[in-house]
């Protein structure tokens, strides 16, 4: 069978249980910090997302721990080995690119065994590895062809088999399926998973795709404007943005900008720029008490997630963030609907439901929009 990475007996710092640090990473091209002090650990056997809008950083991030690119400042590291000086086909890592780089005029089995011949393998050795490789991507039956006779997933399963054949400690992957279809990447995406689960590697991915980064994380870093804005779990990153840029970049969300008029141990009160009260518990994941973290006069965007938000056709007695508005729009999305609701103070929010509750259509129909304090987030615009 392939070796997991912590089954290769490889001289590199095998003690650690951190397989890529970055420690205040800078990138500087033409007088353009495309990076700025970056740190983050990667832990051994994680799969680890760079998630993040077109022009954050992510990619150079990921070229940086390849090492396609060299650090303006700050250092890369490898199970506990300081990357400086090591170009990037001496690195325990290899890298599959969202445009394959396969091979055009190589068939399947030479090019996943390219990397073991430059090594200088044996050839039974070579021919070993290509068929633990082939049978891992589900190519067996593929090993004549070249790349111009196959799909864009049957050449995905290739450049993976030529990545993993050499056995790296740390699997990068730089918008593995950016290239294919929706459906098609949906079963990647399965795929995927399963090769990280049953190998065992670490995976590090770069990706703009939210689902995907979602779906197939142990934990993310958002990055925005060369910044790590947040690492969390997945769920950690949903249900707790610590900025208003993660809040609004992950999933959807009803932002309200304000400032707070009152707080204590338990709950924020801000009033928004159109005059809307709302409650707020404090952000617990962040481990600090609200009164250090937000105080009486700040400025701060309220986060509300649609699905959080319940509609009624009246108010709901005793409830606190319960206003009233007018459905403008209905939208069917097949497993809920999604409304699109224009307050009296003139906000517009979006609203899901379950699609098992009766649809409401029509826009000259008041309606209640109501939500938790639990369910609504303060962010301070400061971060």
């Amino acid at each position: 069978m392939l070796q997991t990475a912590t089954q290769n007996p490889g001289a590199i710092g095998t003690d650690s249980q951190l397989d890529v640090e970055l420690r205040k990473v800078f990138k500087v091209f033409n007088g353009e910090t495309a990076v700025r002090g970056v740190d983050l650990e990667v832990h051994r056997g994680e799969f680890f997302s760079i998630l993040g809008p077109s022009g954050c950083g992510k990619t150079t991030t990921l070229r940086l721990i390849a090492g396609f690119e060299t650090p303006s400042a700050g250092e890369v590291l490898i199970r506990g080995q300081s990357m400086t000086r090591v170009p990037p086909y001496l690195r325990p890592v290899n890298t599959v690119f969202q445009s394959y780089a396969l091979f055009s005029h190589l068939n399947v089995r030479d090019n996943i065994a390219f990397g073991l011949r430059v090594k200088r393998r044996s050839q039974s050795e070579i021919e070993e590895k290509v068929k633990e490789a082939l049978k891992l991507v589900k190519m067996e039956a593929f090993t004549s062809r070249f790349p111009g006779q196959m799909s864009g997933g049957q050449q995905q399963r290739v450049a993976l088999a030529r990545a993993l054949v050499n056995r790296p400690a740390v699997l990068l992957l730089d918008e593995p399926l950016g290239a294919l279809d929706l459906k098609l990447r949906k079963q990647m995406q399965v795929e995927l998973s399963n090769l990280h689960k049953n190998l065992g590697l670490t995976f590090v991915m770069v990706t703009h795709d939210q689902e995907e980064a979602m779906s197939l994380s142990d934990r993310i870093a958002v990055m925005h404007e060369g910044r790590i804005e947040q690492i969390g779990t997945p769920n950690e990153i949903y249900e707790h943005p610590q900025t208003p840029f993660v809040a609004d970049f992950i999933g959807d969300t009803n932002l309200f900008t304000g400032q707070v008029e009152a707080v204590d141990q338990t709950s924020q009160l801000i009033v928004t720029e159109t005059g809307l009260k709302i409650e707020a518990y404090p952000n617990q994941h962040t481990q600090t008490p609200p009164n250090s973290d937000i105080q009486v006069g700040d400025a701060v965007v309220v986060s509300v997630r649609p699905e959080k938000i319940s509609l009624n056709s009246y108010p709901v007695s005793g409830a606190v963030n319960c206003f009233e508005g007018r459905v403008m729009n209905t939208m069917y999305l097949g497993t809920h609907l999604q409304y699109i609701v224009q307050l009296v103070s003139g906000e517009q929010l979006t609203v899901q439901q379950s699609k098992t509750n009766e649809a409401i259509t029509d826009g000259e129909t008041t309606v209640y929009v109501c939500w938790k304090p639990t369910d609504c987030l303060a962010l301070s615009q400061q971060n």
